[in-house]
C-alpha cells in the first residue's frame, strides 16, 4: 500500500484504543493538578462543577441535538430500530440510560471529586482517585457483568487496597487530632466508585463514546444546574461565581468542561469499548505517579515515606491488571472487540 494511502486509511481498533488511553492519562493527570490548584483560588467546589457542566454543554448539547435530528431524518438508529432520545431531543440516549449514566458519570463524580480537593492534597488524589478506580470497577464488573476476577488480578487489587489504606488510613488516624484531610480522601474514593459505576453502565449497555458523553452532560445540565440555582437563591449554598475573575471562569469552563468532559469523556469511553471496563481503568497506571510528581514540581506538595509507599503499592497493583490475558482465552474474542473479564 502506498504511504499516502496508509496515512489516509482508517486507524485500526487497537490504534484507536491505545490513542484513547494516552489522551485519557494526560487529561486525568492534568485534572488532578488543576483541580487542586483551583481549590486555592476564588471558586468553590460546586462552582467548579457548575462551570464544568456549562462548559461541556456549550459543545455537547448542540452536538446531541444534531445527532438526534439526523437520526430522525434517517428514520431510526444506526442499528435499524427507532432512534432513542430524551430531554427534548438533546440527549441521543433514552431517558433511563441517560439518567443512569448521568447520575454517576455526570453529577456525582464531579461533586465528590471537586469537593475532595478542598480537603486533601493532589498527592492523595493521585493515589485514591485512579487507585481506587480499578478496585471498584473490578468488584462491580464481577457483581453486575459476571466478570471473573483472576488470581493475578486479585493480587493486584490487594496491593491497591493496601496502598489506599496506607494513604487514607493515615489521614483517618490524624482526624483525632483535628485534621480534615481524611474527608478529602473519603470523597476521592467515593468519586472513584461513582466513575466505576459509570464505566460498568457503559459496558452493560454497549454505549457509544460520543452519545454517552453527550447524555451525561445533558442530564447534568437539566438536573445539577437548576438545583445549584435553587440552593444558591435560598442561601443554602454559597456561590463564589460573582467574585471570581472572568479569566478564571473561562479557564474552568474550557479545561474542566471541554477538556475533562468532552475530550477525556470520549477517550475514556472509547478505551472502555476496546479494552473493557476493568482493564481500561488499570491502563491508567501512569496517572498516580505522574500527578504525584506534578504536585511536587508545580504545587510544592511534600511526598512523605508513607505516601510514597502507598503510591508504589497502588501503581504496582494497577500494573498487575494490564498483564496480557492468556493467548487461548484472548483468541476467543473477535478482533477489535476484545474486552477484559
Amino acid at each position: 500500500m502506498p504511504v499516502a494511502a496508509r496515512l489516509l486509511s482508517r486507524p485500526s481498533p487497537r490504534a484507536v484504543g491505545i490513542g484513547a488511553a494516552v489522551v485519557t492519562v494526560a487529561v486525568w493527570t492534568g485534572f488532578i493538578l488543576v483541580a487542586r490548584a483551583s481549590a486555592a483560588r476564588s471558586l468553590g467546589p460546586f462552582d467548579i462543577a457548575l462551570l464544568r457542566i456549562v462548559g461541556a454543554s456549550l459543545v455537547l448539547v448542540p452536538w446531541g441535538a444534531w445527532l438526534v435530528a439526523r437520526e430522525k431524518r434517517r428514520g431510526g438508529a444506526p442499528s435499524g430500530g427507532p432512534a432513542p432520545h430524551s430531554f427534548f431531543g438533546l440527549s441521543p440516549l433514552s431517558l433511563r440510560v441517560s439518567a443512569l449514566a448521568g447520575v454517576f458519570g455526570g453529577v456525582a463524580y464531579a461533586s465528590f471529586a471537586y469537593a475532595g480537593f478542598f480537603y486533601a492534597p493532589a498527592a492523595h488524589a493521585s493515589v485514591l482517585l485512579p487507585g481506587s478506580l480499578p478496585l471498584w470497577t473490578a468488584l462491580l464488573a464481577a457483581l453486575v457483568l459476571g466478570d471473573r476476577i483472576t488470581p493475578l488480578r486479585a493480587a493486584g487489587l490487594l496491593l491497591i487496597v493496601a496502598g489506599d489504606l496506607l494513604v487514607g488510613g493515615r489521614s483517618l488516624l490524624q482526624a483525632f487530632g483535628g485534621g480534615e484531610v481524611w474527608k478529602g480522601d473519603l470523597l476521592f474514593m467515593t468519586a472513584a466508585f461513582t466513575w466505576a459505576c459509570y464505566s460498568v453502565v457503559v459496558r452493560r449497555h454497549g454505549l457509544d463514546a460520543v452519545r454517552a458523553t453527550i447524555a451525561i452532560t445533558v442530564f447534568a445540565l437539566f438536573t445539577y444546574v437548576p438545583v445549584y440555582a435553587l440552593l444558591t437563591a435560598a442561601g443554602v449554598l454559597h456561590s463564589r461565581l460573582a467574585a471570581a475573575p472572568w479569566g478564571e471562569i473561562a479557564f474552568q469552563m474550557l479545561f474542566q468542561g471541554v477538556g475533562s468532559v468532552v475530550v477525556s469523556g470520549i477517550s475514556f469511553t472509547r478505551m472502555v469499548g476496546h479494552f473493557g471496563p476493568v482493564r481500561s481503568t488499570m491502563i491508567t497506571a501512569l496517572v498516580p505517579g505522574l500527578s504525584a510528581l506534578g504536585a511536587v514540581l508545580f504545587l510544592g506538595e511534600p511526598l512523605n515515606a508513607g505516601l510514597l509507599a502507598g503510591l508504589a503499592l497502588v501503581t504496582a497493583g494497577i500494573l498487575f491488571g494490564v498483564l496480557r490475558a492468556p493467548a487461548a482465552r484472548a483468541a476467543v474474542l473477535p478482533a477489535g472487540r476484545r474486552c477484559d473479564a
